[in-house]
């Protein structure tokens, strides 16, 4: 006799569940190749084949794509053994697909009383029931979503407990089940989405508590400052990085991030290359060197047509951490401002392991290989370059119609280096 399988075979789906056609769900296949005799009483071997035959039919009917055939074998086995597990999941799960959730739930709640350890059936269990906006539903999808190990059904199951914490207003619990689901699925567009609704709503929480406790804090103006930045205008930010110092003049962070600003607003104007620098220090003074203060400092090296100091500058950033993309594009750029391409290259493919999405560090690895006459090299990196800038443009255009000038994440990115 075969070992009854504790758990039928779903299918993964990927997409959301009850979007997912049954025809592109061609496995509904969800019945196990087991012998029935376990599950059924032993008085009747009758019944035990008769149960075998409608599996079969159900199994055939499936493969057929007929449903309504599978549906119909299906009940003709609970008829004869009202505790087959299979028959009833395969059942709800039909009624899931076609989203027919009311009718999902009754089937996959009678095989999860029979058999509580059918992790999957009680996540698209927990689905059916927040989608016919039954409170149960919590705790099915927070009990499965522990548990199961399909990545696919774990997704989905995430997304439907993330938003009932989120609907219920409970942030900390979002945010906990959103963390996991970018970890598991960090290309998933649904999560991603959910993710920075959380992230956006729990920032405004946070920042409104902040400005009821310590509107006139120097805190306040820096979250001011920051948002001004993110928002593309660094003279209002430099002015409320100001008051932030004026305020309190040992806020750790803020003389870099007000250097930092000034620098980005006028990199060529002589008198914000020694205000910024002098922030740097200052910086430097107050918390220590790192590898950004040295980065800032190399660039405004570059600017300032010192090579070797500016490589000197990258060179310690590099020690303090071997793996910053900007450490590495630096040190790049200023060996292939010295001339020195071939040794400007390794740098410039760390840059890119550590940022793949790196413009510039493709476009400097394109004008290293171009300059060592390796022009297939160089070519196939500009034609990435080219596809990232061409990504970034439309980045860009959509935050200008969200009325926001630019990406935080884009504000150091050039069209072209």
């Amino acid at each position: 006799m075969a070992e009854r399988l504790h758990e039928p075979h779903l299918i993964e789906p990927r997409k959301s569940p009850w979007r997912t056609s049954l025809k592109s769900a061609s496995l509904l296949l969800l019945i196990s190749t087991l012998s029935i005799a376990g599950s059924l009483p032993q008085s009747s071997l009758s019944t035990t084949s008769q149960v075998q035959t409608h599996l079969a039919r159900a199994q055939a009917a499936l493969r057929a794509h007929d449903t309504a055939a599978a549906v119909k074998e299906f009940k003709e086995v609970l008829a004869l053994d009202p505790k087959n597990v299979d028959a009833s999941v395969n059942l709800g799960v039909v009624a899931f697909f076609q989203g027919h959730f009311a009718q999902a739930a009754p089937y996959l709640g009678h095989a999860l009383a029979i058999d509580p350890s059918l992790v999957k059936a009680e996540a698209l269990l927990g689905i059916c029931e927040a989608k016919l906006g039954n409170s149960r539903a919590q705790g099915l999808l927070e009990r499965s979503f522990r548990d199961l190990h399909d990545r696919s059904l774990r997704t989905e199951t995430g997304l439907m407990l993330a938003s009932l914490d989120y609907r219920r207003g409970d942030l900390d619990g979002a945010v906990t089940v959103v963390q996991a689901l970018v970890n598991l699925s960090p290309d998933n567009l649904n999560v991603l989405f959910m993710a920075q609704r959380i992230y956006t709503d729990l920032a405004y929480d946070t920042t409104n508590k902040l400005a009821v406790l310590a509107p006139g804090s120097a805190r306040m103006q820096e979250v001011i400052a920051e948002r001004l930045v993110n928002a593309g205008d660094l003279r209002g930010a430099i002015e409320h990085y100001r008051k932030a110092l004026a305020i309190d003049p040992n806020l750790a962070d803020v003389h870099f991030e007000l250097g930092e600003a000034i620098l980005q607003l006028a990199p060529s104007d002589s008198q914000s290359q020694a205000e910024a620098k002098q922030e740097f220090e200052t910086a430097m003074r107050m918390e220590g060197d790192s590898a950004a203060i040295e980065c800032q400092l190399a660039e405004l090296a570059l600017h300032q047509s010192k090579l070797a100091g500016a490589l000197a500058h990258y060179r310690r950033a590099f020690a303090m951490d071997p793996a910053s993309s900007d450490a590495n594009l630096g040190a790049g750029k200023a060996l292939l401002a010295m001339g020195k391409s071939a040794r400007a290259i390794p740098y410039l493919q760390t840059a890119i392991r550590s940022d793949p999405l790196n413009g510039q560090a493709h476009y400097q690895l394109a004008i290293a290989y171009r300059n060592l006459h390796r022009t297939g090299l160089s070519q196939n990196q500009m034609r990435i370059f080219n596809e990232i800038n061409q990504s970034m443009q439309g980045v860009r255009k959509l935050y200008r119609e969200m009325a926001r000038p630019e990406f935080p994440g884009l504000r150091n990115q050039e069209r072209r280096p």
